[in-house]
């Protein structure tokens, strides 16, 4: 185990909206606050970058309009503003997990390098966090980097498992809460409902990616895809939690 305790909850973060590809789709973008019986924070994902907010040349200079256009993203929807809305500051983070580096989960990472971060050594072997598309404007944050590759308890109800295909070093978690029961944060692994259906599209390896779904999908408990248009709205959110 990693952090010593027993995870008690689960918060969804709220961090924007965002139109793909000119109205193809709307997608939430989530990051997730998991807490123990012994105190611990622990983030899972980090959101767009704060600079957003304050840079409006900052999106087309990061290729982003090629992707899609955030439609909804305040200072309360960074990873900073969420958390501050339960009491939090970023200092209060003792484990920051990414699932990958694409740019609405990598973005905040900068804010929660006193904290170890922990991610699979493929994901991190990538010079620099690939973002979106050849756009690389990002560096990996100096910090103290806890790299896996198999999978991995970080404390009791809490385990982390390599799901490759959508990066090659993508990261889900398995949860299991006290009265909630198995959760699973599948993240881009299983990006929406209809993603098997559509062979896997935006997977960098469809076919590994199809063998990770697999193996979620296998799993019982409550699945929460990484951007599922009609699952986003029905999620709790901070807030309001899972236990």
């Amino acid at each position: 185990m990693i952090l010593p305790g027993r995870l008690t909850r689960l918060t969804i973060l709220d961090l924007g909206l965002f139109e793909v590809r000119g109205g193809e789709r709307l997608i939430g973008i989530p990051a997730y606050l998991l807490q123990t019986d012994r105190g611990a924070n622990i983030l899972f994902d980090t959101g767009f970058p704060p600079a957003y907010l304050t840079d409006p040349d900052r999106p087309a200079q990061d290729g982003l309009p090629r992707f899609g256009r955030l439609l909804d993203f305040t200072a309360a929807q960074t990873a900073q503003g969420a958390l501050a809305a339960l009491g939090l500051q970023p200092r209060d983070i003792d484990l920051t997990i990414l699932s990958h580096g694409h740019i609405d989960h990598v973005g905040s990472l900068p804010l929660f390098t006193h904290a170890p971060i922990l991610m699979t050594g493929h994901e991190r072997a990538d010079p620099q966090p690939s973002y979106f598309g050849s756009a690389r404007p990002m560096d990996w944050p100096k910090a103290r980097y806890h790299l896996i590759d198999t999978d991995t308890p970080v404390c009791d109800g809490l385990t982390l498992i390599p799901t490759p295909g959508h990066t090659p070093g993508h990261l889900s978690a398995l949860l299991d809460l006290p009265h909630t029961g198995p959760v699973i944060l599948a993240a881009d692994a299983i990006n929406r409902a209809s993603e098997p259906e559509e062979d896997f599209a935006d997977a960098q390896d469809p076919t590994a990616a199809r063998t990770s779904a697999d193996r979620l999908l296998a799993l019982p408990g409550l699945l929460i895809y990484g951007h599922d248009p009609a699952q986003w709205p029905t999620l709790r959110k901070a807030p309001a939690f899972y236990d």
